[in-house]
């Protein structure tokens, strides 16, 4: 079911490459040694198989058939031009005969894109009559691939492999999750970010080496003042708040509240965006320790930005915010949603245990299949005017936690298979938008194993991504991934973290 929030969440200003314009160069391998009449059927085929992913619909970005690669010059040549494409996001390479791969080592050598090795064939099946020594000679994926495989192994290149035949709806979903996963890389590299204001004071998992994850990840994470901000809120005219009370008509539900607060959080998105837009920025932080002289804070409009498909952070977290932009970029086209999340408390009934997540406001409505409330209520922090926010349920359905966490030296993305559930609850005095989940493998367990990887309170929630297209993510970014899911145990997840702080102190 596609809602009203999946469809508008399309309409931002961001300036960024739609996903489907992205392309994936499809790059063939074979040799000189068949003659040209076995060649020309293999660029035949190949062109005949981009055609068919290109076509289909769990793929999401293009895929072009640019080459039979028959010599180490071509190899390195075509390579050389996937780097410098900017439209470019990956290749995806197939040794339709078999390709010697000692002529691969030079141009995998200088790649810098996301590489994909899908291991096919032409043929689904062996035609029992028809085949010679000639169908020999032209179907080798099963003798090339596995060379292609072993050079890549050597080199100790990360690469996602895709294993079955090009036409299976299974294989096609493999290669479109990973496309995601390589434009969020892709994406991951120039992506900025505008923290208006500092951390909220001694909290701990918000801080981290912004530095260390800008060499590592490409973010640019800057700070601005809030004073900088509020010099944007003081050019905003009347005119432009009608105009923002307008698309809040057409989006939301009007609920309690004195239309000029509403107003108040028009002229606050109206300032931010301008500010990100001026900036270049795809996500952004604040805490309302550091408001200075603005009225509210910001939650209305911090969450119709995450609607545009803009990342937040609360209380200063900037890796959240990241995660959350890159996220919805990675599902751009889906329609479950996604949004930055925190834990809030537990319902504890024996066997029955479910959490409750939300924020104080800023929770995206991209995640509800209803429209959402406009609202004005007390905060009961921070001593501002109460601000107007928008009120809704998630819907249930499978979706996963993401927590970016800096673990001192490296980063580590933790993942979590959660069910969110239909509230048992009608809380009817708690005024913002929430979520109730189920984590894998149950709560008490879920917990532990959350708290014992080192798991923030801070989150992005997703129904779109799943752990195999975050997995993916990693491995092209080159950052440890913690999985958590109905097989983990404590046992398990204690040796892993153990050998994985060994592994990566010795890289």
């Amino acid at each position: 079911m596609t809602t009203l929030m999946a469809l508008k969440e399309k309409d931002t200003h961001m300036n960024r490459k739609p996903l489907q314009e992205y392309e994936f160069w499809f790059l063939v391998g074979s040799q000189s040694l068949y003659g040209p009449q076995t060649l020309d059927k293999v660029a035949q085929q190949s062109q005949i198989m981009a055609n068919g992913l290109d076509a289909s619909r769990d793929i999401p970005c293009k895929v072009v058939y640019k080459a039979t690669l028959k010599t180490p010059e071509e190899i390195e040549k075509w390579i050389k031009e996937a780097n410098y494409d900017d439209g470019c996001a990956g290749i995806i390479v197939w040794m339709h005969t078999f390709s010697p791969s000692k002529m691969w080592i030079n141009g995998l050598s200088l790649l810098q894109k996301p590489y994909c090795h899908l291991h096919t064939q032409f043929n689904r099946n062996i035609p029992d009559q028809g085949i010679d020594m000639d169908f020999m000679n032209l179907n080798q994926s099963a003798h090339g691939d596995r060379e292609h495989g072993f050079i890549a192994t050597r080199m100790q290149l990360k690469r996602k492999i895709v294993v079955g035949y090009w036409e299976d709806e299974d294989v096609q979903q493999g290669i479109g999750k990973w496309m995601r996963s390589a434009v969020g890389a892709i994406e991951s590299k120039k992506l900025k970010l505008v923290r208006f204001g500092d951390n909220m004071r001694n909290v701990a998992v918000t801080e981290g080496d912004k530095v260390g994850t800008q060499m590592q990840l490409g973010w640019q994470v800057n700070t601005w003042g809030v004073g900088d901000l509020i010099k944007e809120l003081d050019k905003v005219t009347e005119a432009d708040i009608d105009k923002q009370m307008a698309i809040y008509h057409d989006l939301y539900e009007f609920g309690s509240g004195d239309l000029e607060t509403i107003r108040y959080q028009g002229r606050e998105e109206i300032a931010m965006k301008r500010f990100l837009e001026r900036e270049g920025a795809q996500a952004f932080s604040n805490t309302f320790e550091d408001l200075q002289e603005m009225r509210q804070l910001p939650g209305l409009a911090s969450q119709d930005l995450m609607r545009q498909g803009y990342g937040y952070g609360g209380e200063g977290d900037w890796k959240v915010s990241a995660m959350t932009s890159l996220i919805k970029r990675m599902t751009e086209g889906m329609d479950g949603g996604t949004s930055f999340m925190e834990d809030y408390t537990y319902d504890l009934e024996k066997g029955k245990e479910l959490s409750l997540g939300s924020h104080m406001l800023e929770i995206c409505p991209s995640i509800s299949r209803e429209k959402a409330t406009i609202e004005v209520h007390e905060l009961g922090i921070g001593g501002k005017e109460p601000p107007a926010r928008l009120v809704f349920e998630g819907h249930p359905g499978d979706a996963v936690l993401a927590s970016l966490i800096d673990m001192g030296g490296r980063l580590r993305l933790i993942v979590q298979n959660i069910e969110v559930v239909t509230p048992i609850y009608k809380m009817p005095n708690l005024p913002v938008a929430r979520v109730m989940w189920r984590p894998e493998p149950d709560l008490k367990t879920g917990s532990h194993l959350w708290i014992l990887a080192g798991g923030a309170h801070h989150a992005t929630l997703s129904y779109d991504a799943d752990s195999v297209m975050l997995e993916d993510w990693c491995e092209i970014m080159g950052i440890e991934y913690v999985h958590i899911s109905k097989e983990t145990t404590v046992s398990s997840l204690k040796q892993q973290l153990f050998l994985s702080d060994i592994a990566w102190k010795l890289r």
